[in-house]
């Protein structure tokens, strides 16, 4: 089957560029002799776990679900974080997972017993107050105000004793210059705990598969706070496993001009690529320019009822006509996790584009799918 062949919206998985990526994943696993483990909220496509399985430690989750899936489709290192836990979550997880990371001493307190009876390691999240994203505060742990992280003046020393590590997350899609800048700040800060712990988690947002990132400068820190705290190091990335390996084939249902050309197509920002609303962020279209920059300028829209389901403005050097495809870049990560039904809409078919170019769909939705989960 080729691309052509397939259904529309349909997410296409290119396990070319995945193999790509995991390559370079486990090539810093090697040099910097850290564990990396996969972020499912990122990429939950368990078809491909096996083939994760065969570069990387493991998986990490942020709730029961997601921990579950970890363990029955990968089956390596089990790791889960949430700002909090259901205690019959927990019962469960203490069997499932190989590494629970607090995000409070309240809810330490509240579940320690239960995660020494079953020996499993555990650990608390951190804050150290050190914020180096920009423009995407709705991503930023350590914004005013976080929920996330325990901060210096709210560390309990006391309880802290017998926890095994530390988890620090405060990135998103970041160089490894701005993690130096954040571990110089972890260890003014939780410098004398690292030295109590068994290992230390890193966290995601490390955009380590992007062309422009500075592998040395993230070796070199995982390196250092290994040697110097005698710490297992944990990294969890979740983009950098899938990043530009996915795409997203939509078909051209209508145009309509109201002052502007707009294409009407059978995929939605709002249902398929939330993302594209939330963060916000205008995704990478194959074949096209800027506005303006290429002779046919078009906005891009959806059929759902929502006003604001648009996805953006692109250009064309051919005039697009209805029935044609448009292929969305970069639709691995995220947007298969975050899909919805709203508006009753499809979701879309999910399908894999093998290394030699041949396309396989794994999966297909209708409507049970839609009014199962009313």
């Amino acid at each position: 089957m080729t691309l052509r062949d397939l259904p529309t919206p349909c997410y296409v998985i290119d396990e070319k560029k995945l193999i790509s990526n995991l390559e370079i994943l486990a090539s810093v696993e090697k040099q910097a002799g850290c564990k990396i483990l996969l972020a499912q909220k990122a990429f939950s496509c368990y078809y491909e776990y096996p083939l994760i399985g065969k570069y990387i430690s493991g998986t990490t989750a942020s709730g029961l679900y997601e921990a579950r899936l970890g363990k029955e489709e990968m089956g390596k290192e089990n790791h889960v974080f949430a700002p909090a836990f259901k205690e019959e979550d927990m019962e469960e997880l203490v069997k499932i997972c190989d590494h629970i990371s607090f995000n409070s001493f309240s809810q330490l307190k509240k579940h320690r017993k239960m995660c020494e009876e079953a020996g499993v390691s555990f650990g608390i999240r951190v804050n150290p107050e050190c914020s180096t994203q920009e423009g995407h505060a709705i991503y930023d742990p350590c914004a005013p105000g976080s929920r996330l992280g325990v901060t210096l003046a709210n560390f309990d020393d006391e309880e802290f004793q017998g926890v095994d590590g530390i988890h620090v997350h405060t990135l998103c899609e970041q160089n490894s210059d701005d993690l130096e800048t954040t571990l110089k700040a972890v260890e003014e800060k939780f410098g004398k705990y690292l030295k109590q712990a068994k290992w230390l988690n890193l966290g995601g947002g490390h955009h380590i598969t992007r062309e422009d990132y500075d592998i040395i400068t993230l070796v070199k820190c995982v390196k250092h706070m290994k040697e110097k705290y005698d710490v297992e190091v944990y990294l969890e990335p979740g983009e950098a496993i899938a990043l530009n390996a996915g795409y997203l084939i939509t078909t051209v249902l209508d145009r309509v001009d109201n002052g502007i050309s707009t294409l009407i197509l059978d995929a939605s920002a709002a249902c398929h690529m939330p993302d594209v609303l939330e963060m916000p962020y205008r995704p990478p279209l194959m074949h096209s320019g800027e506005a303006g920059e290429k002779a046919h300028t078009y906005r891009l829209s959806s059929y759902t009822c929502l006003a604001g389901d648009v996805i953006g403005d692109y250009s064309f050097d051919q005039e697009v006509k209805i029935g044609d495809r448009l292929t969305f870049e970069d639709m691995a990560i995220y947007s298969m996790v975050k899909n919805n039904t709203f508006n009753g809409m499809p979701l879309p078919a999910i399908a894999v584009q093998h290394p030699d170019g041949d396309c396989e769909i794994i999966k297909q939705f209708g409507y049970e799918d839609f009014k199962c989960r009313l």
